[in-house]
C-alpha cells in the first residue's frame, strides 16, 4: 500500500508540474537548465516509481484472473486518484466546448427537447474574470524585470484565460434539457450531469432561493441544490429518491433537485405540459 499511497502522490503532484514546465517550453518560455534538468530527473524517478507500482498491480490482477486489459485499466485507477482522473476528464471536455462554443453548436440537446440556458447570473463575472486576468498580464509585464519569470507568468496567465474561457463556453454549450418525454435533464457544463426520467418527476414549479455553500450542495433533507450565480429558480421534487455523482466523484441521494434557469417559467411549461399530456399507447381490448 506504500508504494501505492507514493504513486498516487507522483501522479497528484510530479507529474502536473512536468506538464506545466512543457508548455512552458513549447512556448518558447526560456528556463534555466537547472530547472529542467530537476524536472526531468523528478519525472524520470516518478516514471520508475509509477512502472513499478502499475506493473505490481498488473501482475495481481493477472493472477486474479482478470484480462490483460482489464489488469492494466485496474491498475490505472488505482494509482490514479478519482478526484485527479475527473479534474483532467472535466479540464479536457471544458477544452472541447471551447471548440463547440466557437462554432455555436449545443452537445446532447436532441430534436425536439427544450434546451435551457442557465448562464445569465454567471456571464458578467466570467469576462470580468477574464478582463482581470489581461490585466494582470500587463501589470506583471510592466512590473517584473526578470524576463523568464515575466514569460512563464505569461504562459499560466494566457492558460487561465482560456480555462475560463472553456468553462463558461461549457456552460453555454451544455445547458439543462427537457425532452420531448417529460425527461429533464440537469447540467453544470462538464463538472455536473444528472439525468431525472419523466417517471421520477412528482412535481415541478418556479421557486427562487438562494442557498449558500459550493456549486452543489446536498442538504441533511436530501434536498439537492445546484446554484448558478448563488440562485437557484426552479424546484423539481422527486417520486422516488435519485442517485447523483458530485464533480470529484461523490455520490448521494436526492430526493428533490433545485437548479437555476434562465427561464424557469418555460421549464416549468414544458415539463407540465409532457406530464399531463394523453397517452398515445392505445388501452387495452374490452
Amino acid at each position: 500500500m506504500r508504494g501505492v499511497r507514493g504513486a498516487r502522490v507522483v501522479a497528484a503532484t510530479v507529474l502536473p508540474a512536468e506538464l506545466a514546465v512543457g508548455v512552458c517550453l513549447m512556448a518558447g518560455v526560456h528556463i534555466p537548465v537547472a530547472v529542467v534538468a530537476g524536472a526531468e530527473g523528478a519525472v524520470l524517478l516518478a516514471v520508475v516509481l509509477e512502472t513499478v507500482v502499475l506493473g505490481r498491480l498488473w501482475r495481481e490482477g493477472r493472477r486474479a484472473g482478470a484480462g490483460r486489459r482489464a489488469a492494466a485499466v485496474g491498475a490505472l485507477r488505482t494509482v490514479a486518484p478519482v478526484a485527479v482522473r475527473r479534474l483532467v476528464v472535466h479540464e479536457l471536455r471544458a477544452l472541447h466546448s471551447l471548440g463547440l462554443w466557437l462554432v455555436r453548436r449545443r452537445h446532447g440537446v436532441p430534436e425536439g427537447a427544450l434546451s435551457v440556458p442557465y448562464t445569465g447570473p454567471q456571464t458578467a463575472m466570467m469576462y470580468g474574470l477574464v478582463f482581470v486576468s489581461v490585466v494582470e498580464t500587463v501589470m506583471l509585464a510592466l512590473l517584473i524585470p526578470w524576463p523568464v519569470v515575466h514569460r512563464i507568468l505569461l504562459v499560466l496567465d494566457v492558460y487561465g484565460v482560456l480555462l475560463v474561457l472553456a468553462l463558461h463556453a461549457a456552460c453555454v454549450c451544455r445547458p439543462h434539457v427537457v425532452g420531448a418525454d417529460g425527461s429533464l435533464r440537469v447540467r453544470y457544463g462538464t463538472l455536473f450531469d444528472l439525468l431525472v426520467p419523466a417517471a421520477s418527476v412528482a412535481a415541478v414549479r418556479v421557486e427562487r432561493r438562494f442557498p449558500q455553500g459550493r456549486l452543489v450542495e446536498h442538504g441533511s433533507d436530501g434536498v439537492l441544490d445546484l446554484a448558478v450565480g448563488g440562485q437557484t429558480t426552479v424546484t423539481v421534487e422527486l417520486s422516488a429518491p435519485l442517485g447523483f455523482v458530485r464533480p470529484l466523484g461523490g455520490r448521494g441521494q436526492a430526493v428533490a433537485v433545485r437548479f437555476h434557469a434562465d427561464d424557469p417559467r418555460a421549464v416549468v411549461a414544458a415539463l407540465t405540459r409532457a406530464r399531463t399530456a394523453p397517452s398515445t399507447i392505445p388501452d387495452p381490448p374490452g
